[in-house]
């Protein structure tokens, strides 16, 4: 059988911690930023953690 490949989109988006949570960057930062608070734009700078179910799949797309 041959070897699961790794899907390229989802590695240039996510990124799996030792403990196997997965890290992923904030959405609605790129654009648009003017009619958001200043508070809005504070708390999506940085990273998040998924949770659950997205989590696994995204790990299965890694190939982890």
């Amino acid at each position: 059988m041959p070897k699961m490949k790794t899907h390229k989109g989802t590695k240039k988006r996510f990124k799996v911690t030792a403990k196997g949570k997965v890290k992923h960057r904030q959405a609605g930062t790129s654009h648009l930023a003017t009619r958001k608070t200043q508070k809005q734009k504070r708390q999506l700078r940085g990273t998040a953690v998924l949770d659950g179910v997205e989590a696994k799949r995204i790990r299965w797309a890694l190939g982890k």
